[in-house]
């Protein structure tokens, strides 16, 4: 009898344990749901960083653009890293193609540019902030003006001549997404970026 006993009270423990471990696994997901659902500022904080601060609110301010809009850009060209390069050959924070760098430097009063300069996080976020300055002035609309960056204005200037929208998906996608950084990027530092 001793042993049966035994054998229970093993089998106790051991249901014990897997309701708690079941019940972990239910308040863990809740949680997980929550955090998906809600996005709360800390959650958003650690998910899309934000560095270069005084450098984004400076150029934007510079050149009339939205910090959080320059900031959600940054994010999705590089997610803040100064030395990102692209597979198509696009530099730093704003992933900037030396050419358009180039051209930036020319139409600005740049001398002596190199494109090493690109992984200078002052540099390249003041070209960036210009060339957006740019297609926001010629296109007078954000999601034309995010299309060009992503897509170059060549295509933007085809689609409209057409009459027609974007016509690449991933351009498609790359619009929405920056737009849905830029709320993400209003709302979790609104103090750091001059919202509030």
């Amino acid at each position: 009898m001793g042993r049966r006993g035994d054998g229970r009270a093993d089998e106790g423990a051991g249901l014990t344990r897997f309701t708690t471990i079941g019940l972990l696994a239910v308040l863990l997901a809740g949680v997980g749901v929550y955090i998906l659902r809600e996005k709360p500022e800390v959650y958003e904080r650690v998910r899309y960083p934000l560095r270069y601060e005084q450098i984004v609110t400076g150029h934007a301010k510079n050149y009339d653009l939205e910090p959080h809009l320059v900031a959600a850009v940054i994010y999705q060209e590089s997610k803040f890293d100064a030395d990102a390069v692209s597979s198509s050959g696009a530099v730093g924070l704003m992933q900037l193609l030396p050419a358009t760098a180039q051209g930036i430097a020319d139409r600005t009063g740049g001398s002596g540019w190199h494109e090493r300069d690109l992984v200078d996080p002052e540099l390249n976020v003041r070209y960036g902030s210009w060339y957006l300055r740019h297609l926001l002035d010629k296109y007078g609309d954000e999601e034309l003006a995010l299309a060009a960056y992503n897509a170059g204005q060549t295509n933007v200037d085809r689609w409209r001549a057409r009459g027609v929208g974007i016509q690449f998906p991933e351009t498609r996608h790359y619009v929405e997404r920056v737009r849905e950084l830029k709320e993400i990027y209003a709302r979790a530092y609104s103090s750091e970026l001059g919202l509030s």
